[in-house]
């Protein structure tokens, strides 16, 4: 009877200290993710109702010097009803299994971990990791990878000339001068061409012209009518 009490108030000590932290069930060795295809896991919820703040973090590295990659998603480590998470997976190299990911909750202590996949480009392009065991000797294959950021090129409005001909006017002998454009992307500019203005001196011209040839003929006219009288 004593033996059976002794049982009784173990198993209740133990109870009052049990956590149930959220359980990752995948991904792990073997799982090939494709860059930007959906990069998914799944895991058991808590039921203590701690985790309702879950932090998911994917992570590259041996298991005692973890590198955060990037925080993927934050969900409520709670919930029954939604133990999965899927998103975008991101660009990395090396192409090898040496990804996996984080589970924390700033309510908890603890961190929990899935096994390491894959992320590639294409199913077929995967390395073997670049380490076989872990610093303390145990036969986990590990990596450090990182992400790969894309760049983008801007490119600048160019400048082009136009050229235009503008002939002179009120001249004898017209001639052409040249005027060039310039066109530039967003602000346009223009160069007056200088040909417009030898207009006036052709119009000054002619009118001396005229004047002195209504003179000429009125003296002629007035010498015939002299020598009539």
């Amino acid at each position: 009877m004593f033996a059976a009490l002794a049982l009784t108030i173990l198993a209740s000590s133990a109870a009052i200290f049990v956590h149930a932290d959220p359980d990752p069930t995948n991904p792990g060795p073997g799982d090939v993710f494709i860059e930007g295809q959906a990069c998914s896991m799944n895991w058991n919820p808590d039921t203590t109702g701690v985790w309702k703040t879950m932090i998911i973090q994917l992570k590259t590295g041996d298991n005692f010097n973890m590198v955060n990659l990037t925080t993927v998603g934050t969900v409520d480590g709670t919930d029954a009803t939604k133990t999965s998470f899927s998103y975008p997976c991101p660009q990395v190299t090396p192409h090898s299994p040496i990804y996996f990911y984080q589970f924390s909750s700033p309510a908890s202590t603890n961190s929990v971990w899935t096994g390491r996949f894959t992320i590639t480009d294409t199913a077929t392009d995967i390395v073997p990791a670049a380490n076989s065991t872990q610093p303390d000797g145990s036969a986990i294959a590990w990596g450090t990878g990182k992400l790969v950021t894309s760049t983008s090129t801007t490119t600048v409005g160019t400048t082009s000339s136009v050229s235009v001909t503008v002939s002179t006017l009120g001249t004898p002998s017209a001639t052409s001068s040249s005027a060039s454009v310039s066109t530039t992307t967003g602000s346009p500019t223009s160069t007056p061409s200088s040909g417009s203005q030898a207009t006036g001196g052709g119009l000054g011209l002619a009118a001396q012209s005229i004047g002195w040839k209504t003179a000429l003929t009125l003296g002629v006219s007035a010498l015939g009518f002299a020598l009539m009288l």
